[in-house]
C-alpha cells in the first residue's frame, strides 16, 4: 500500500484479533497533502522499509495467504480528445486504423500494430510481419528460442518506424519457474533469478531480428508510448522467502517472518534488471537515490516507471523512477502519466484475516501524477486520494486542467448492497491535485460497468438489474452534476463516441431480474445530455465479446461508420457439424451504423486456420488498411474486402 490506510480501520467494530496496521508517519516527509521525498542513503531507506514492512507481515507473509501482489485489470483502456469522437483514428495516417486507445497521441501495447505499411503481430512467443499491400507474410521471429512454453501470459507490442518493442509479462532469467515474491515453498525464486517482465527490441528494417533485451523484477502493469518514448510501469515486491512452518503457531510464524525482514538487504528490496545488447549482458539495480516515499507506506510494494527511446540503438537501463507505493491502473493523456492504486485489494484481505467488517469509507484509490512531457525520466508532480475504486483506466480523464475520476465504493454483493458511485474532479495545475468538485449518489446498490469522458461530459454506466446510463455535466469543475439518466435492461461494458451526438456501447443484454442474456451493441443518442436515449440495439443471444473487457478488441472505422467486434456464441454455431451443437461459434461481427440503427455488414471467421472445421479460432483483433478489413487470431490473419465482405487472402501462422 502506498499511502496511509485510514486510521479508522483500526477502530471498526467486530474486530476479534489485532487491528489492521496503520503505518507510522515518516517524519522526513512534510505534513499536509501528498508529497514524495527521496531517502538520504541506502541504510536509511532499508531501515524505514523494514520498519514499515514488519507491521504488515503475518504468519503467511505479507497480506492474506502471503501474496502481496495485487492482480489488477491488466488490461484496461479510455477517451478521445474533447469534442472529437474519432480523435485516435484521425491521428493515424489516412487509410488505416490504429489501436483503439484511450487518448490520441498516447499509444498502448497490444497484440497487433500497423503503420499502414506493415502489420506486426505477436502470438504464442513469435512475432510476425505482414505486408498488407501484397498480403504476404514477410517476416517471422521466435522471441523465446528453446523455451518450454511455461507461463502463457499474453505478449504485446508497440511500434515506431522500423522498431518494435515487445512486452512479455512472464520473462525470467536465472531460474526455471517463476514464483510469487513474499511467499515460501519449493517454487520460491532463486537468489539470482529475475522474475518479471521482459522487453525485447526488434529491428524490422529487414528480416526481423532482436537487437536488445531488458528484464526487471516485478509485474508489468502497463505502458504508454508518446512519439519515440515508451514509459513502462512495473510493480514489484521485496524478494523475501517466508517458509511455511507446519508445527509452529501463528505467533511463532509471524515472529520468524519478522526476523527474515530484519535480516533483509537493499538487494532483497529494490528491483534488479538486466540489459542485453550486442551479445553482452549487464546487470544493475534501482539505486536508493531513485526511490521516493510518501508520508506513510507499507514497504510491501514499489512502483517503478521506466523510460525507453525506440529511436536509440539499445534499450539502456530504463532511467528508473521508483515510488514506495502500489499501482494497478495506468492512464496517460500524452504529457502526463497517472498511476492509480486501488487500496481495496490491500484492505480487504487484512480485514478478512482479522474478522473486521469492511466499511465503504475505508475504500480509497491513490493517484500519482508524473510529468512525461520531456524525453528524460518522468518528473513526479503530485498525488491525491479519492473515495472508492476504479473499474479501469477509462475512469480517469484529464481535460481543461482537471482530472475527472469515476469510482464505486461500498459492498456490491449480498441482499442489501450499500454501494454507490460518483465522479470526482481534481484540479491538475502542475503542482498539486486538489479536489474541487464531485457528483455522487449514482447507482445506489450497483457498481460502475463503463465510463467515458468526452470533453465536458461524462458518461457512467452502473448495473445490478437494470442499466442506468448517466450523463454528467462537468463543464463547471466546481459544480459537476448529473444532467440525465436512461434506464434500460442489461449494461454496456465499453462506451465509444461515434460523432454527431452518438455513443456506441457494447456489453450484455439482461432480463428484468438482471440475468445476462448475450452480447448487445447499443446506439445512444446523447445530443441532449438531459435526455439520453437508445435508438438501436443489436443482440446476440448467448454471445460474449472480448471487447466487453478489453477495448483493444473494439474497432470503429468512422470512414465507413463500421463497428467490428469479436464474438463467441455458445449453444449454436453456423459452422458446427451435426451432432456438436455445444461448440462455440467464433466470428468477427461487422455492423454499419446508420442514423436509425445498425445494419449487418457481415461476419468473418478463421475456420481455415484450424484443423477442425467445426471449431474456428477465436478472432482477437480487427484493423483496417486501405479498404481491407484484417482480422487477427492465434491461427493467422485474414484479409476481407470492406466493400463486399469477401475473403481476399489468408495467412496462417499456427
Amino acid at each position: 500500500m502506498g499511502l496511509a490506510l485510514v486510521a479508522g480501520l483500526a477502530l471498526v467494530t467486530g474486530c476479534t484479533a489485532e487491528p489492521v496496521p496503520v503505518p507510522p508517519r515518516d517524519r522526513g516527509v512534510p505534513a499536509g497533502g501528498f508529497q514524495l521525498v527521496s531517502f538520504d542513503s541506502c541504510p536509511e531507506a532499508l531501515r524505514q522499509l523494514k520498519t514499515a514492512a514488519r507491521a504488515y507481515v503475518g504468519p503467511w507473509g505479507f497480506g492474506s495467504n502471503g501474496d502481496i501482489r495485487t492482480f489488477g485489470r491488466a488490461e484496461q483502456a479510455g477517451a478521445p480528445a474533447a469534442g472529437s469522437a474519432d480523435a485516435a483514428s484521425k491521428a493515424a495516417a489516412p487509410g488505416y486504423s490504429g489501436t483503439n486507445t484511450h487518448e490520441a497521441g498516447a499509444d498502448e501495447p497490444d497484440l497487433v500494430k500497423t503503420d499502414g505499411k506493415r502489420i506486426v503481430t505477436v502470438s504464442r512467443g513469435k512475432l510476425y510481419v505482414v505486408d498488407p499491400a501484397t498480403r504476404r507474410l514477410t517476416g517471422e521471429l521466435d522471441l523465446a528460442p528453446g523455451a518450454d512454453g511455461f507461463g502463457g501470459a499474453e505478449d504485446a507490442l508497440l511500434l515506431q518506424g522500423d522498431r518494435a518493442l515487445v512486452l512479455r509479462r512472464d520473462g525470467w532469467a536465472g531460474m526455471t519457474k517463476p514464483a510469487a515474491p513474499g511467499r515460501g515453498g519449493p517454487d520460491a525464486p532463486t537468489p539470482d533469478g529475475i522474475v518479471g517482465p521482459q522487453l525485447i527490441m526488434v529491428d524490422l528494417s529487414g528480416a526481423p531480428k532482436i537487437i536488445g533485451e531488458y528484464r526487471i523484477d516485478g509485474d508489468l502493469v502497463d505502458a504508454r508510448q508518446v512519439g519515440t518514448t515508451v514509459r513502462v510501469v512495473v510493480r514489484s515486491a521485496p524478494r523475501l522467502n517466508f517458509p511455511y512452518r507446519e508445527r509452529a503457531t501463528d505467533g511463532q510464524r509471524t515472529a520468524a517472518n519478522r526476523e527474515i525482514i530484519d535480516n533483509a538487504t537493499a538487494d532483497d528490496w529494490l528491483p534488479r534488471y538486466e540489459v542485453t545488447a550486442g551479445g553482452r549482458t549487464s546487470a544493475g539495480r534501482v539505486g536508493c537515490e531513485r526511490v521516493s516515499r510518501p508520508a506513510a507506506y507499507s514497504g510491501t510494494s514499489l512502483v517503478t516507471v521506466l523510460s525507453f527511446d525506440l529511436g536509440a540503438a539499445t534499450l539502456g537501463a530504463g532511467d528508473p523512477v521508483t515510488v514506495i507505493a502500489d499501482g494497478d491502473t495506468v492512464y496517460s493523456n500524452g504529457p502526463r502519466l497517472y498511476v492509480a492504486n486501488d487500496q481495496r485489494w490491500r484492505v480487504l484481505p487484512m480485514l478478512t484475516e482479522r474478522n473486521i467488517a469492511p466499511d465503504p469509507k475505508d475504500e480509497t484509490t491513490e493517484i500519482y501524477q508524473f510529468d512525461i512531457s520531456g524525453a528524460g525520466a518522468p518528473r513526479y508532480v503530485a498525488a491525491a486520494s479519492v473515495p472508492g475504486w476504479l473499474i479501469n483506466q477509462y475512469a480517469l480523464s484529464e481535460w481543461d486542467g482537471h482530472l475527472r475520476v469515476a469510482t464505486t465504493r461500498g459492498r456490491t454483493w449480498g441482499d442489501k448492497p450499500n454501494s454507490t458511485s460518483g465522479v470526482y474532479v481534481l484540479r491538475a495545475d502542475g503542482t498539486a491535485l486538489t479536489q474541487v468538485g464531485k457528483a455522487t449518489g449514482l447507482g445506489k446498490g450497483e457498481r460502475i460497468y463503463a465510463v467515458r469522458f468526452v470533453g465536458g461530459t461524462g458518461y457512467v454506466v452502473t448495473f445490478r438489474q437494470t442499466d442506468p446510463l448517466y450523463t454528467v455535466d462537468l463543464r463547471d469543475p466546481k459544480a459537476p452534476k448529473v444532467s440525465g439518466e436512461l434506464k434500460i435492461n442489461g449494461y454496456s461494458a465499453y462506451l465509444h463516441p461515434a460523432g454527431d451526438g452518438r455513443l456506441l456501447g457494447v456489453g450484455q443484454e439482461a432480463s428484468d431480474e438482471g440475468r445476462i442474456q448475450g452480447t448487445q451493441l447499443s446506439l445512444f443518442d446523447v445530443a441532449d445530455p438531459a435526455e439520453p436515449n437508445r435508438i438501436a440495439q443489436y443482440h446476440v443471444k448467448q454471445g460474449h465479446s472480448e471487447a466487453e473487457f478489453d477495448p483493444h478488441a473494439f474497432l470503429y472505422w468512422p470512414a465507413e461508420r463500421l463497428v467490428v467486434v469479436p464474438l463467441t456464441v455458445y449453444g449454436t454455431s453456423a459452422v458446427s457439424k451435426p451432432g456438436s451443437p455445444g461448440l462455440p461459434s467464433n466470428v468477427a461481427l461487422a455492423l454499419r451504423v446508420g442514423d436509425g440503427g445498425f445494419t449487418e455488414a457481415g461476419t468473418v471467421d478463421h475456420t481455415l486456420g484450424t484443423r477442425r472445421a467445426e471449431d474456428p479460432a477465436p478472432i482477437r483483433r480487427s484493423l483496417v488498411v486501405d479498404g481491407v478489413l484484417w482480422t487477427v487470431s492465434d491461427a493467422g490473419l485474414k484479409a476481407t474486402s470492406l466493400a463486399t465482405m469477401k475473403t481476399l487472402g489468408w495467412l496462417r501462422t499456427a
